[in-house]
C-alpha cells in the first residue's frame, strides 16, 4: 500500500463522485467505517465497467475481493461532497491490487486511502484465469509507476 499522506487528487486519472448517504452516518455523527469498502467497491467495479468492459452479470469472468485495507486520515459526515480517485497499485495474471483514495469537497489530501484486490476467476468453475485483455488494457493505463 502506498503512504496515504502522500497521495494527492493528482495521483489519479480516474477520478468520479460519490454520493453519500444519511444512512452512512452512524451513531457517532460520521460516516462508519465499513461503508468506506462500499465506495472503493463502487468506483473500482464502475472503472471495470466503463473503462474495461467488464459485464459482472454476463462475463464468463468475475473478481473475488481476496484482501483489502484502508487507512483512516479524516472522518468525514453525510451530506458532504466525496471523490474517489481510482490507480492500480499492482498488475499480475489473473490478480489486480486498486487503489483508491477518497476526498472531500476540494480537498486535495484523501480522508481516506485503501486497496483491495480482485482475483478474477472462471464464473463456474470459481479458478482463477487471466484477466481478459480488453480489460488489462484498461487497467494499465492507470498502473502508478
Amino acid at each position: 500500500m502506498l503512504d496515504a499522506t502522500q497521495i494527492t487528487k493528482s495521483s489519479f486519472k480516474y477520478l468520479k463522485p460519490v454520493q453519500t448517504r444519511w444512512a452512512d452516518n452512524d451513531i457517532f455523527g460520521h460516516v462508519n467505517n465499513v461503508v468506506y469498502y462500499s465506495y472503493f467497491d463502487t468506483v473500482a467495479n464502475n472503472f471495470l465497467i466503463e473503462e474495461g468492459g467488464f459485464n459482472p452479470l454476463t462475463d464468463n469472468t468475475i473478481g473475488y475481493v481476496v484482501h483489502s485495507q484502508c487507512s483512516y486520515l479524516k472522518g468525514f459526515s453525510h451530506p458532504v461532497r466525496l471523490t474517489a480517485g481510482f490507480m492500480v497499485e499492482k498488475l499480475g495474471n489473473s490478480s489486480v491490487t486498486y487503489g483508491i483514495g477518497l476526498f472531500k469537497n476540494d480537498d486535495d489530501k484523501p480522508s481516506a486511502y485503501g486497496t483491495f484486490t480482485h482475483v478474477f476467476v472462471d464464473r463456474n468453475t470459481e479458478r482463477p484465469v487471466a484477466i481478459p485483455e480488453q480489460l488489462r488494457e484498461a487497467l494499465s493505463a492507470h498502473v502508478i509507476n
